[in-house]
């Protein structure tokens, strides 16, 4: 391949994409732990946030929750002067304030994962990449060794259809 060529494609590739070439020409490894860079990076208040979002998202959260509620219930029926008579109007102040504040918590941890997935793809890709490069430079290597074992076939050949002709040339002037 034209070495102008190479270096116009070469300039055609994204900076993601330049340094998975740097990488293989370097040798490189690109694989990393992901999962630790990303954990790094995250604020207190990120770190909460995913806090709050999975234990939001349990079966332990949803258990104290409807339990919580059964108690709410149970202490404010039936009985006179109760803080919070039916139809628990505190009750259900109290589950919306939850809800306002659970929603956006778990909305920030959605997109922290959403941030992390697509780190996490482009990681992929990067590997991926560099896996594609390096299984055609295989390619390439087994082409050359099998081009290099064809040329030295074909001269052992040459050489014994030559020896072939040589005793057959002897062989025709023997008169045998």
């Amino acid at each position: 391949m034209n070495t102008n060529k190479l270096i116009q494609q070469i300039r055609q590739l994204d900076e993601q994409e330049r340094a998975v070439v740097a990488a293989l020409l370097n040798q490189n490894t690109i694989s990393r732990d992901i999962n630790e860079e990303f954990s790094e990076q995250l604020t207190f208040g990120q770190r909460v946030a995913d806090r709050v979002a999975s234990f939001g998202g349990s079966w332990s959260f949803l258990g104290l929750f409807l339990g919580a509620m059964v108690l709410w219930i149970g202490a404010n029926v039936g009985r006179p002067g109760v803080f919070d008579p039916y139809p628990f109007i505190l009750l259900n102040l109290v589950l919306s304030c939850v809800a306002a504040i659970q929603a956006p918590v778990i909305m920030m941890s959605q997109n922290r994962q959403s941030a992390h997935d697509r780190l996490d793809a482009r990681h992929d890709y990067e590997i991926n990449l560099k896996a594609e490069m390096e299984v055609m430079g295989l390619h390439a290597k087994i082409d050359e060794l099998r081009d290099r074992e064809w040329a030295t076939l074909v001269q052992m050949q040459e050489r014994q259809i030559a020896l072939l002709e040589q005793i057959q040339a002897r062989l025709e002037q023997r008169g045998e």
